[in-house]
């Protein structure tokens, strides 16, 4: 296989190849989690990015037990974890009574939330974006617990600047990402009141090559549609280094919990994102719409104080996703929805 000079193949061939660079662990991270006493549960590990996670987990700490939680309404999730030597557990997250019987291990990974179809059913948004953290709050008091938020729970910020630190306060547009702002409150009341150790990790958009802001635009640009350009920045980050940065938040809790910021650390131009992209499809995208002076962006310079940069630069992303989206290889057919500006899902 060929590989760059990063020691990164400079293609991708298919979802088994996807699959074990994914989950392959760096010496920072092996580190990081020898630091960390106890086995590792992963709720709602059944998402885009729970298998990536536990696979990671499993890869980096193989003398640990990982177990991973989900109502696996996918099969075929369930049999990937296992192949792997990650436990599983049948579980539905509404129900309080099967939350309290899961086994009390050291740390919790909370990967539970609703965001597609958020309009659709609000209540129900509302309800696992809230009630669900504040039960597993209350059945782990004495884990560590890194709870995926989003950097949707802060107002839109200037392009120009360098994106929303953690001192922001949560001010967002939308039912969904006010609820994530009620998923954190929930984690941070339980982890006052019980000392419970804890990161609320705001993430923006992770790259897999099956979906995300990348694929969205090498999708239209192969299929001519329009791209539209108002909301014309964004932050990303490939999933592995996200997942990565996630399980390394075990050894860099706080109590009370507290939010770290985690996407790439450069502002991109969609703009610019789409030209490359076309050039190396060799298609010319169609932009529409006017670049607004705000976006949803963050900035990262604490997780990169902690972690260093992302492994995987962004130059390497267009390529490989370029190179995917050319072959017409899988999608999850799951757009991020990166332009809503609205926070309507």
């Amino acid at each position: 296989m060929l590989l760059t000079r990063d020691g990164l193949p400079a293609t991708i061939p298919d979802i088994a190849a996807l699959d074990e660079l994914l989950c392959r662990p760096s010496q920072a991270l092996i580190d990081d989690l020898a630091k960390v006493d106890g086995d590792i549960m992963v709720l709602g590990v059944a998402g885009k990015m729970g298998p990536t996670l536990a696979g990671l987990a499993r890869a980096a700490s193989p003398g640990r037990r990982v177990i991973g939680v989900a109502r696996f309404s996918d099969a075929s999730v369930k049999a990937w974890l296992e192949a792997r030597d990650i436990e599983t557990l049948n579980c539905d997250l509404l129900d309080e009574t099967a939350v309290q019987a899961l086994p009390k291990v050291r740390n919790i990974v909370f990967m539970a939330g609703r965001k597609f179809g958020a309009e659709g059913d609000l209540s129900l948004t509302w309800a696992m974006n809230t009630h669900v953290p504040a039960l597993v709050a209350q059945a782990f008091p004495n884990s560590r617990i890194v709870a995926f938020s989003t950097g949707c729970v802060y107002p839109f910020v200037p392009v120009d600047g360098k994106g929303a630190d953690e001192s922001v306060s949560p001010n967002p547009p939308g039912e969904y990402a006010q609820s994530c702002v009620g998923r954190e409150r929930m984690f941070e009341y339980f982890s006052r009141r019980f000392s419970t150790p804890g990161r609320l990790f705001r993430l923006n958009y992770a790259i897999d090559m099956r979906y995300g802001v990348l694929h969205d635009i090498a999708t239209k640009i192969l299929q001519g549609r329009p791209i539209d350009v108002s909301l014309g920045h964004v932050n990303f980050i490939w999933q592995g280094d996200a997942a990565a940065q996630a399980l390394r938040c075990l050894a860099h809790c706080d109590t009370p919990t507290s939010p770290i910021n985690v996407t790439g650390h450069e502002i991109l131009r969609v703009r610019d994102l789409a030209t490359k992209l076309g050039t190396r499809l060799g298609r010319e995208p169609v932009m529409v719409g006017k670049e607004e002076p705000t976006a949803w962006l963050t900035d990262t310079s604490q997780a990169t104080k902690l972690f260093g940069l992302p492994v995987v630069d962004t130059g390497q992303l267009i390529a490989w996703t370029a190179d995917w989206v050319a072959r017409a290889m899988p999608s999850l057919g799951k757009p991020t929805k990166y332009e809503v500006r609205d926070g309507r899902y």
